[in-house]
């Protein structure tokens, strides 16, 4: 691993701070939290940004639309994005973050044709439909069955904390082809756009007040063969592209703003005398010291990209596993300093710690991650 940044890698990151703090102070105010549609513009505005300025899908092969960055720029990237206070992707998640990367690593020569160009546009929104209700955390065991008809599959069945799905144009979709074989076998990756016949969404309310999940009835919906992304029923290799994409790059930025909302915390607890607290003191060192371990990992886990061609392995289950935690070690480090106004939602953190408490279970729980730490990287044995 190689923590030293090159000159070159130097001179993009002072080309896109000079672009950053030439075009953020022109920036609309970002939309209420619950006016979903508005959000929508807010982000795919600042997609189309980014796109016209060269900065959309910077680490997407060139034949992708991208521009072929580096793993390392962009790392680069995502901190200083972070840093200057740069919209996140919001509605742009899964597109850029999960479908995209997957079409463009497994899809057909027009399928990336079709798909991707839009996605860096800013012109399309993604939704993931892989969770269901009664599967749990056990993505294998989904139940929603797509029968071919001529050219089309029949799609009916539900999916649960379907994220963008009020706002989604396409949604990458995990059903079973082949009811009879193994559980990890039978499944396909489709696209299915949003406006097809049969589809219903219902919008889900989080603890912290926000409709960014939703359940998704689907009754015979047809979908057309040809938006199958890989082979038939060899839906489960490509959906483990799709969350090490998921779980190796999509929570970068939110390191970097965990390491400023510490910095802002200390000096919270500096005005309002909770720093004389030596036990706050410490447990914030300490967390100081876990966010510098986990970006220190972050550089790994991006070396390690950059060695086997792009995709991230299998070491962003351990970073997620721990950032899971220390995210949340953090806002309740965060209430403790608030004292009696970590129960005013108006104050800053509030949300984030009602939010946080969902990051155990986003993106695979702890326990699938233990797992797969476990019996890919330790090399233990399966548990019965």
């Amino acid at each position: 691993m190689d923590l030293a940044y090159t000159k070159a890698e130097e001179e993009f990151r002072g080309r896109l701070r000079e672009w950053l703090a030439a075009v953020l102070p022109g920036l609309p105010a970002k939309p209420s939290p619950d006016d979903w549609p508005a959000r929508r513009a807010y982000d795919t505005t600042w997609q189309r940004m980014l796109y016209d300025a060269g900065y959309a899908g910077l680490h997407w092969p060139v034949d992708a639309g991208g521009r072929g960055a580096t793993p390392t720029q962009h790392l680069i990237f995502l901190e200083e994005t972070e840093k200057a206070g740069a919209p996140y992707v919001g509605a742009n998640f899964v597109g850029l973050l999960h479908a995209g990367p997957t079409v463009a690593a497994e899809g057909t020569a027009e399928q990336r044709a079709r798909w991707l160009p839009p996605v860096l546009r800013g012109d399309e929104v993604w939704c993931q439909g892989f969770s269901e209700p009664d599967a749990g955390s056990d993505l294998a065991a989904l139940r929603t069955r797509a029968v071919r008809d001529g050219d089309d599959y029949v799609i009916s069945g539900s999916k649960i904390w379907t994220s963008h799905a009020e706002v989604a144009d396409w949604c990458e979709l995990l059903v079973r082809t082949d009811p009879k074989a193994p559980k990890h076998r039978g499944i396909s990756w489709l696209a299915m756009p949003m406006d097809a016949p049969g589809i219903t969404v219902r919008p889900l309310r989080t603890l912290a007040g926000s409709t960014e999940f939703a359940e998704m009835f689907l009754d015979e919906v047809r979908v057309p063969v040809r938006n199958r992304v890989g082979a038939e029923n060899d839906g489960w290799r490509v959906t483990m592209v799709t969350l090490s994409f998921e779980r190796g790059t999509a929570f970068v930025g939110e390191v970097v703003a965990c390491r400023r909302t510490l910095d802002v915390l200390a000096d919270e607890a500096r005005s309002n005398g909770r720093w004389d607290d030596p036990v706050l003191r410490r447990r914030l060192g300490r967390l100081n010291a876990e966010l510098r371990s986990l970006w220190r990992l972050t550089q790994w886990n991006v070396s390690e990209s950059q060695r086997t061609g792009g995709v991230p392995g299998i070491g962003g289950s351990v970073f997620k596993l721990r950032y899971s935690g220390v995210r949340q070690e953090l806002y309740e480090a965060a209430a403790e300093v608030l004292g009696a106004d970590a129960f005013d939602m108006d104050r800053e953190w509030v949300l984030d710690r009602l939010s946080s408490l969902s990051y155990t279970i986003a993106a695979g729980t702890s326990q699938i991650q233990r797992n797969i730490v476990a019996e890919r990287i330790l090399g233990l044995p399966k548990g019965r």
